[in-house]
Formats: C-alpha cells, structure tokens, sequence
C-alpha cells in the first residue's frame, strides 16, 4: 500500500495507536521474560540479559528516532514527522529501564558503587553521559515547551545526534570481542549523519531556461 502525502486525521490518529503499541512490544515480551511467561526466559544470566535487551532498544528507537525526517524528505510523507516524539520519547523510556536494569537491579542502588563505575568505566560514564542529555529532550518534548523555547528548541534538541553518538560508543565499548552488532549501529547512524550533511551542502540544481524564453 502506498500511503499518501498527507492523510486524514482519524486515520493518523489509528496509525498512532498501532504505533505506539508497537513500541511498547518490547517491553512487554521483556515483562514476558522476567516472569517465565509464554515459554520466554532471560536465560543463564538474567540481569545481564536484561541489561542488555532494555540498553538495545533503547538504542534502536533513538535511531528510529532519527530516521524519522530523512524518512519524510525521501517519501514525501510529511506525516511521519508526528510519530518523532513518541519515538523519541520511547527511546528516553527505554534507557531509563536500561539504567534502572544497572543500577536497581545488579547494583542494588549501592551508589558508592555506581559512582566509581560511572567514574572509572568509560563505556558506563559514555551511557550516564548519554541519558543524562537526553533528560532535557524529554522534558521539553511538551507543544507548551516548543512555544515557549523558540527557535532554542531546535539548538537544544540537537543534542540528540550527540545522544545518538554516545549510545554507538557505549554499546562499541561495552562488548568484548564481537564488535558486528555495534559495528551495525554504528554503520546505520554513519549514514544517518551522512544524509544530514548531504542535505545541508548539496548544490542546488539550476534547471535550463526553456527554448525562446526571453531575458
């Protein structure tokens, strides 16, 4: 199916629904995991497997996040720009599970402990770095907040590609020795930034004037 430019608003208000279910798939089958459920598990270790699946999709939606405008100038669906900020929001949900994982549950908020490592780890000081920026996205994700900041929203959330960056590296320094998952995100946000830049400083293309026009 080929969806249109624009589309009515009792159908994107559907698409919304269906995508916010969606998004909160993982979560669910995560839940699912945790209790034993329909056959899931989190197998031998459990809250690292846990860690790992909630800091994952964490990841994943920041990214989904990102490919949201280049998406919309590729297709010509201005509608998607609408999901942005659930998906963004999801993405902020996501790896707060994926901290609260860490620090709740395999750290027993023993904060003594969780300060050294944040200060002496620096896959886990990257990811502190990360949702700590990420903080202020979401708080000022509000229309109330769009309107009150201006043109300083845009600046602000600009931070996310800074996000986006911190989350790759955390991830590429978190594992030990197979690097190809990261080594994907990594590949999938290089050619999101790519496309960014490609927008900015591309030519614009000078068509010819018709035959017999006049000067």
């Amino acid at each position: 199916m080929i969806f249109p430019a624009t589309i009515s608003r009792a159908r994107l208000s559907g698409m919304k629904t269906a995508v916010f279910c969606a998004c909160l798939l993982p979560f669910i089958v995560i839940l699912l995991s945790i209790f034993g459920i329909a056959g899931l598990g989190l197998g031998a270790n459990p809250v690292e497997a846990l860690i790992h699946q909630t800091g994952l999709w964490g990841l994943r939606f920041l990214l989904i996040t990102l490919a949201v405008t280049p998406a919309r100038r590729l297709t010509g669906w201005h509608w998607l720009v609408r999901f942005r900020r659930m998906l963004g929001l999801f993405a902020f949900f996501y790896l707060i599970l994926h901290f609260l994982s860490y620090a709740v549950v395999d750290k027993r908020l023993d904060l003594p402990t969780i300060f050294e490592d944040i200060l002496e780890r620096p896959f886990i000081t990257l990811g502190v770095t990360g949702l700590t920026l990420l903080v202020p996205l979401a708080i000022t994700s509000t229309n109330g907040m769009m309107r009150r900041l201006g043109r300083r929203w845009q600046q602000l959330h600009r931070l996310v590609y800074l996000v986006a960056i911190l989350g790759v590296w955390h991830f590429w320094w978190q594992v030990k020795q197979d690097i190809r998952e990261p080594l994907v995100y990594a590949a999938i946000l290089a050619a999101l930034f790519a496309f960014r830049l490609w927008r900015r400083y591309r030519k614009p293309r000078i068509l010819p004037e018709p035959v017999g026009s006049s000067g």
